[in-house]
C-alpha cells in the first residue's frame, strides 16, 4: 500500500542503492568477523556474502580496517540508541557513567571475535580508521556529555578524552590476551571514579537525569 502524502509533505527520504550496497557490505563485515575473527574478514569474501563488487567496496572503504572501523561506528550507533531507550541507571553522574560504559563492555563481551576485529582495526594509520575512529569518539561523548551537564565545558572536554584513552588501552590489553573484560571494566571505573567524583563532591550536585 503506497501511503499517501498531504500537501506541502516532504516526501519521505528513499534509501538510495548506494546506501543499501554500503549497508550489506557493514553487514557482511559483522558477520564475518563475529564468526571467525579479524583474519577472516577478507575483501573478496565481504564482496562475495553482501553480492557488492569489489571495485564498489574499495570506492566505500580504502581497507579491511577502514570497514571494520566504519562498522564499530554502526555498533556504537546501536548502543547510543539503547541508551536513550533506557537511560543510565544510578544515584551520581559517575554512578551514571559507569553504568553506559559497562553496557557497552558487556555488548563486547558478547561478541568477543567481532570486537577484538574491530579494536584491532582501530589501531590502523589508514586515513579512513582515523576518521571512523573520531566518530565512535564523538559518539561516546554524546552519550556521556548529558551525564556530565555540569561539569565546566573544558573539564568535561578533558574527563572524555582521559576515558577514551583508558578504555583504547585497556581494550587492546584485551584483544591481545594480556586481561579480560573483568579487568576493562574494573579499569574504566576506577577512571570514572578518579575523574569525576571530585567535582561532585566540590559541587555536591546530583546527576542530571
Amino acid at each position: 500500500m503506497t501511503e499517501v502524502l498531504a500537501e506541502g509533505d516532504p516526501p519521505a527520504p528513499a534509501t538510495t542503492a548506494a546506501e543499501d550496497r554500503r549497508r550489506r557490505v557493514i553487514d557482511a563485515a559483522f558477520e564475518l568477523g563475529a564468526e571467525r575473527g579479524y583474519d577472516a574478514v577478507q575483501m573478496r569474501d565481504v564482496s562475495a556474502s553482501a553480492n557488492v563488487s569489489l571495485a564498489t567496496i574499495y570506492r566505500y572503504f580504502s581497507s579491511k580496517d577502514h570497514l571494520l572501523a566504519a562498522a564499530m561506528t554502526e555498533w556504537t550507533a546501536k548502543l547510543q540508541s539503547r541508551v536513550a531507550q533506557s537511560p543510565p541507571r544510578g544515584a551520581t553522574a559517575a554512578d551514571q557513567l559507569v553504568d553506559v560504559l559497562n553496557r557497552a563492555c558487556r555488548a563486547m563481551a558478547r561478541q568477543p571475535k567481532l570486537s577484538a576485529a574491530l579494536v584491532r582495526a582501530l589501531s590502523s594509520p589508514d586515513a579512513g580508521v582515523q576518521e571512523s575512529a573520531a566518530q565512535v569518539q564523538g559518539q561516546i561523548a554524546q552519550m556521556a556529555e548529558p551525564i556530565l551537564a555540569d561539569l565546566e565545558p573544558s573539564v568535561r572536554s578533558d574527563v572524555l578524552a582521559v576515558l577514551g584513552h583508558v578504555w583504547y588501552s585497556t581494550l587492546v590489553a584485551w584483544a591481545s590476551g594480556r586481561s579480560d573484560f573483568d579487568a576493562v571494566m574494573v579499569e574504566l571505573e576506577r577512571a570514572v571514579r578518579v575523574l569525576v567524583e571530585p567535582y561532585e563532591h566540590r559541587s555536591g550536585g546530583a546527576p542530571r537525569s
